[in-house]
């Protein structure tokens, strides 16, 4: 499970953006966390990594995400380049898969910290696209309703996946 893990990670940076850039407002706000592997994997494994946290972190951690990821999509329509986005995207993808994998432990604090720095990047990138859509306000929601059933879609799996590991095998 690791190396398949780490192979999903490693096959995100081949995703190819024009894929994830097609349509009008809402259609192409909810397609583009879909079609981007790299918006894909670290999406989801937000929401899985928060079911592992628990408690309070499984609606915290992703609520946290889709506001900071709101953040950067306003900066982003605001003309302000953020540097690096790319690159702490990717990261993203790479630490987010690490922490699901290996089932790293944090206060909800931290872990909304942190996920909410890459929601920055990944919002800055769903922003910058805004210019040539004809409705920003219906690409926004679009995204932000694709990145959280994204979420929930994670934290459903993996809870699933953590009671059946309980379960004693029939």
């Amino acid at each position: 499970m690791k190396r398949t893990a780490l192979l999903a990670a490693f096959l995100s940076t081949l995703a190819t953006p024009s894929l994830a850039h097609t349509g009008t407002g809402i259609t192409v706000g909810f397609l583009h966390p879909l079609l981007g592997w790299d918006h894909l994997i670290s999406m989801v494994a937000v929401g899985a990594w928060a079911a592992i946290l628990g408690g309070r972190a499984i609606w915290a951690v992703p609520l946290a995400f889709v506001v900071a990821m709101f953040a950067g999509s306003v900066v982003a329509m605001s003309g302000p380049a953020m540097p690096l986005v790319e690159p702490v995207i990717l990261t993203s993808v790479f630490v987010l898969t690490v922490l699901v994998v290996f089932r790293v432990k944090m206060p909800a604090a931290s872990g909304m910290t942190l996920v909410g720095v890459f929601a920055l990047a990944h919002g800055h990138a769903h922003g910058a696209e805004v210019p040539g859509i004809a409705n920003a306000v219906t690409y926004v929601i679009g995204f932000m309703v694709a990145t959280s059933l994204l979420h929930l879609f994670g934290v459903a799996a993996t809870v699933l996946a953590l009671r059946r590991r309980r379960m004693p095998a029939t």
